[in-house]
């Protein structure tokens, strides 16, 4: 047998292997190119994407920081893809302004998502449509915040009782080296639960813990471990079914936690004496009761309830790790709101609101904190109600829309020199705290819930 013909076989199969991948790649390069969704007449242009996956894996938990490298190139509202599925993107603060303040009625509801509640109705406010339903529970919970004491003095004994048990924490460490962001989330959950369920939760005690553990699972919830619940097929990988399922496990056990502190404010509800926004719903259902259109179910209550939890207790613990780190990083300013905080204070008196216009540079290092922190970067997606126009583009009905709030904090036209550390941007000449209109936290208008 010759050489050749023992060779033959093996140069069949490399030619055809060779064959097939050639035909992939041509396959692959021609949808590249020729692919183009049905739903993306009149949008605004952006990348291309490749077929079925879109801008899927050009995106990734830096998202916010992608977006503003392509808005350099695609203008500050462009279009990304995610299996088929267009998504809007407003970058910069005018664009931003204009779609949540000017077209906020158009531009401020939500998409429909999955939600964890036997209730598929029970959105709380993050993920409720901008409706009449939306407007009702909105306009109450804020109203119920408020009478709490969110913006008030009344709130500053339930934040003051939690930083001098967060101090006493720390003293007892006797100068041995710790992790403070645990702390700082426990103490933020705390206040949180002050204001929800009118108590505290001691830093050892186990249902705090408990609590506080369900609260970090969620929010360390990897992004792919969300496709099992809008694409059920992706069940068959085993790692996206356990990540999906122990998500889901996360957010059970944290509605059953808030069932349970919400069966026990009915055990002792007295409608003259309403100590906390637990008992504000309970009184708002009372109210209602007959009622069968309404909202105001226990599944509505909980979703609420959870919401306040996820929304406060990340964000704010996040930001105070920020401003530890930046005092550290910069002694220099560390040493002057320590200063100013003395000169207004004293040795022996209690920080109050009615301080806070005698501070200005303390409140200009916290307003950079929270501009280089951009703790939200992206803001809870939003949906066009209807159709609209917009900047010259035809954005139809039901089309998801990010908002890149990053793009604002760090955009070089606003804030020169946006990566460093300046407070002086919000004084002005006189020396006194220059509130800035650009700071926008979470989102802005009627999209602003928490």
């Amino acid at each position: 047998m010759s050489i050749i013909s023992l060779l033959l076989p093996a140069v069949t199969w490399l030619c055809s292997l060779q064959t097939l991948l050639v035909a992939v790649v041509v396959i692959m390069t021609s949808l590249l190119y020729m692919w183009r969704p049905s739903s993306a007449k009149g949008l605004p242009p952006g990348p291309t994407g490749l077929p079925l996956v879109g801008n899927l894996f050009s995106m990734n938990k830096d998202d916010p920081v992608v977006y503003q490298e392509w808005a350099k190139k695609y203008g500050d509202v462009f279009t990304v893809y995610a299996f088929g599925t267009p998504r809007v993107i407003l970058n910069g603060f005018s664009p931003i302004r204009e779609a949540l303040v000017t077209n906020a009625d158009v531009f401020s509801s939500r998409s429909p998502v999955p939600v964890v509640a036997s209730d598929q109705n029970a959105k709380g406010l993050l993920h409720e449509p901008y409706t009449p339903r939306y407007k009702e529970h909105k306009k109450f919970t804020m109203g119920a915040l408020r009478d709490f004491g969110v913006g008030k003095r009344s709130m500053e004994g339930k934040i003051l009782e939690e930083a001098q048990a967060l101090s006493d924490i720390i003293a007892n460490k006797d100068n041995q080296p710790f992790c403070i962001s645990l702390l700082l989330k426990n103490a933020t959950c705390n206040v949180i639960c002050s204001l929800v369920f009118g108590s505290r939760y001691g830093y050892d005690d186990v249902k705090g813990q408990e609590l506080l553990q369900r609260i970090q699972q969620i929010f360390t919830t990897k992004s792919l471990h969300f496709l099992p619940f809008f694409f059920p097929v992706a069940r068959v990988i085993p790692s996206l079914k356990k990540g999906s399922e122990a998500h889901l496990n996360n957010q059970r056990k944290l509605t059953e936690h808030i069932r349970e502190e919400i069966a026990k404010h009915k055990e002792t509800f007295d409608p003259n004496d309403i100590g906390d926004f637990v008992d504000a719903f309970l009184l708002e259902a009372k109210k209602r009761e007959g009622d069968e259109n309404s909202t105001f179910t226990e599944e509505q209550h909980i979703a609420i309830v959870r919401q306040l939890f996820l929304a406060g207790t990340d964000t704010t613990a996040t930001t105070l790790h920020w401003a530890v780190l930046f005092m550290i990083l910069h002694p220099d300013i560390q040493l002057k709101v320590q200063q100013e905080i003395d000169s207004v204070l004293g040795p022996n008196q209690e920080p109050s609101m009615e301080h806070r216009s005698q501070m200005p540079y303390t409140e200009a290092t916290l307003s950079e904190i929270s501009r280089m922190a951009a703790t939200v970067p992206l803001a809870p997606h939003h949906c066009t109600s209807n159709d609209v126009s917009f900047r010259g583009h035809h954005i139809p009905k039901d089309t998801r829309v990010d908002v890149n709030i990053w793009s604002v904090m760090y955009d070089p036209q606003i804030w020169p020199e946006p990566n460093k550390f300046d407070p002086t941007r919000f004084l002005d000449d006189s020396g006194k705290f220059l509130r800035r209109e650009e700071m926008i936290m979470f989102s802005m208008g009627e999209s602003e819930t928490f």
